[in-house]
């Protein structure tokens, strides 16, 4: 079994996860004949480099991200630095011929992302994106009913994803509520795992949207040093909130499906409350994150007052069995990084991509951005073909 020597890039809360799935992966993947080496580790906030390789192992903490690059044992990167950074980062870490994972939007625009994925093809390194999400044993179920006709034929859906990280008033005004270095708010945060989810679960492209996006918390306070995660910065002084706190949109699908997106990060009394519901000829299937490894069904030739039952997902579902041995032993979102990373190091072995890649994260942003014109001009939206 050989190692593949591993930079992380940015190292806050998604930096972790990104370094812990490193470490885990042999754990649960032993045949994939790679295993993540955790070379160095770049972050420019002081100490936060260094605390992170003492705690993790790293054989190098620095400053500057140029000099992790610069590093001869590094062959794979995970990039889990802010939005705006992640054209600039996703390309260089490409073009200096190494393999990528970078957690989603892959930037601020569609443009952004295409750059990236562009890097990642003319290098022949291969990339995936952290739409972690669609690795749900549960979503893998629902996916795999929805393409077998379980439930029929899908007619329509609703995707939800509602937080309250952003609820409260006195959430410092970090950059995530930036345009310039946050981009579109929470479509960019949120919304745009709901787009990979449609796609994904419901098997069709978005053809057209028609969205309203609107700020609800139009001022926060100005934070007076380094901040991590959704600090309150109660006092500081207050500045504009520039991108948005909720979207709803109306989806139409290549299928004909029709769906119902919602996103919020100001949804009071919800703490990550993501899912969704589908509903086809004969029957309904719905899947909640916060329940993750149960799947709602319905399905039969009643059509009228059929009842629902709950599958506790298990080996068979998705990568379940590499976590767990029965049905009903509770998975966590740590894991789902782990079965991300586990395709990534697929796609490095087979020389081409498997799972989720740099072509998804391009379809998910070029969809943000009909939402964001649909909203601006009030009109429906075409969404171009990628």
């Amino acid at each position: 079994m050989g190692t593949i020597g591993v930079g992380v890039i940015g190292f806050g809360w998604m930096g972790r996860v990104h370094a812990q799935a490193h470490a885990r992966l042999r754990h649960h993947f032993p045949d994939l004949g790679l295993v993540p080496e955790l070379v160095a580790v770049a972050d420019d906030v002081p100490g936060r480099a260094e605390a992170a390789a003492a705690q993790f192992g790293f054989a190098s903490a620095t400053a500057d991200w140029r000099e992790l690059l610069a590093d001869p044992r590094v062959e794979l990167v995970s990039v889990t630095a802010p939005n705006w950074l992640h054209r600039e980062l996703g390309v260089a870490v490409a073009e200096a011929g190494r393999h990528l994972w970078i957690e989603k939007p892959v930037g601020l625009t569609a443009d952004d992302a295409r750059a990236v994925a562009g890097a990642v093809a003319a290098a022949g390194v291969q990339g995936a994106v952290g739409f972690n999400y669609r690795h749900a044993p549960a979503v893998a179920l629902a996916r795999r009913l929805v393409d077998e006709g379980t439930i029929g034929r899908v007619t329509h859906a609703r995707f939800s994803f509602l937080s309250d990280y952003a609820a409260a008033p006195e959430g410092a005004l970090t950059w995530r509520y930036e345009r310039a270095r946050g981009g579109s708010g929470v479509l960019g945060d949120l919304a745009s795992h709901a787009v990979d989810l449609v796609r994904h679960v419901l098997h069709g492209e978005i053809t057209s949207v028609l969205a309203d996006t609107t700020v609800f918390v139009p001022e926060r306070p100005r934070p007076t040093g380094a901040t991590s995660g959704h600090a309150v910065a109660a006092g500081g002084v207050p500045g504009p909130v520039e991108n948005d706190d909720h979207v709803a949109a109306l989806l139409r699908l290549s299928t004909g499906a029709r769906v119902v997106l919602e996103a919020s990060r100001v949804a009071v009394g919800e703490q990550n409350a993501y899912g969704f519901e589908v509903h086809g000829t004969t029957g309904r299937l719905a899947w909640d994150f916060r329940r993750m490894g149960e799947l709602q069904l319905s399905r039969g030739p009643a059509a009228q007052d059929q009842p629902v039952s709950t599958v506790l997902v298990g080996p068979g579902a998705g990568e379940y069995a590499a976590f767990q041995p029965g049905a009903g032993i509770a998975m966590g979102y740590d894991d789902l990084k782990v079965v991300e990373l586990r395709d990534l190091l697929a796609s490095i072995g087979a020389g081409r991509p498997v799972g989720v890649d740099l072509s998804d994260a391009v379809r998910a942003a070029v969809t943000l951005d009909a939402l964001v014109a649909s909203s601006a001009s009030g009109t429906r939206v075409e969404v171009p073909a990628v």
